[in-house]
């Protein structure tokens, strides 16, 4: 009573009967990844070209290059706001911790998103953030603006959608909302990671439709990672769109983008 049934195993080894239906598990999430990592781009659709791809390697000098450059100049907000951050696809909010000191600078409150490294969406990732989002908005007494880079917009853009009673503004950086969710260099990571196509991540009716708040659409002509036409969008899917400079993992440090973060802040629509 109680115990595990031992049983052989080809060789001799020993296991348990346990063991198996974790097994079988853990062979299926391998076979709907692999399956989903070598289906075909559709025809017609692509990422930025290979150039701005490697353009993008440009950001592990930026640390040296950052202490060469005078500070950016941050005038004090009028409004300070309340500022969540969200991270974008395969990164941790550590990333993005230049940005949020900038914003401080300036006088508005930082929050990071609370979930760590943004391993894609799950019901329970989102439940938890939108309880976050909720508790934030309940313990300032105001709206939370939230600034979502990559995927991390995504998860903004659908939060608002979900909680707008809760939500002040949603400002997307480089976030593929817009378009076939396959024009990125991303995808096939994505799929990898998550086990579900990028087309139905289960957070998410409709990608393009826009939130019932002021929604703000940040993009690069440079972006490396995801088409510019995606994470501009189109009219009736955001508010405004604002074209930057910087590349894809640019939004989250570049000079420009902080600037345009903190315009938006000040910006009451």
């Amino acid at each position: 009573m109680g115990q595990i049934a031992e049983i052989r195993e080809p060789g001799g080894r020993r296991g348990n009967a346990v063991d198996f239906p974790q097994r079988a598990a853990w062979l299926e999430a391998i076979r709907t990844r692999a399956a989903l990592v070598s289906e075909p781009r559709p025809e017609g659709v692509s990422g930025p070209p290979i150039h701005r791809l490697l353009g993008e390697l440009g950001a592990f000098a930026e640390p040296i290059r950052r202490v060469s450059r005078p500070p950016l100049e941050i005038v004090p907000a009028a409004e300070p706001k309340i500022v969540m951050l969200l991270p974008g696809f395969a990164t941790h909010p550590v990333r993005m911790r230049h940005m949020a000191r900038q914003l401080e600078r300036a006088g508005h409150t930082v929050k990071r998103w609370g979930l760590g490294l943004n391993l894609g969406p799950t019901t329970e990732n989102f439940a938890a953030l939108t309880k976050r989002v909720l508790a934030l908005h309940r313990r300032h007494g105001e709206k939370i603006v939230l600034v979502g880079w990559s995927l991390g917009g995504v998860f903004a853009r659908e939060l608002a959608k979900c909680r707008p009673e809760a939500v002040a503004k949603v400002v997307t950086m480089g976030s593929p909302f817009s378009g076939n969710p396959r024009a990125n260099n991303a995808w096939r990571i994505y799929h990898l990671v998550t086990g579900h196509p990028v087309e139905a991540p289960p957070i998410v009716d409709d990608i393009t439709a826009k939130p019932p708040v002021p929604t703000v659409a940040l993009w690069s002509p440079r972006d490396g990672i995801v088409s510019p036409r995606s994470s501009c969008g189109r009219k009736g899917e955001r508010d405004r769109a604002v074209a930057l400079r910087c590349s894809h993992l640019g939004f989250a440090y570049s000079d420009e983008a902080i600037s345009a973060v903190l315009q938006e802040l000040d910006n009451t629509e």
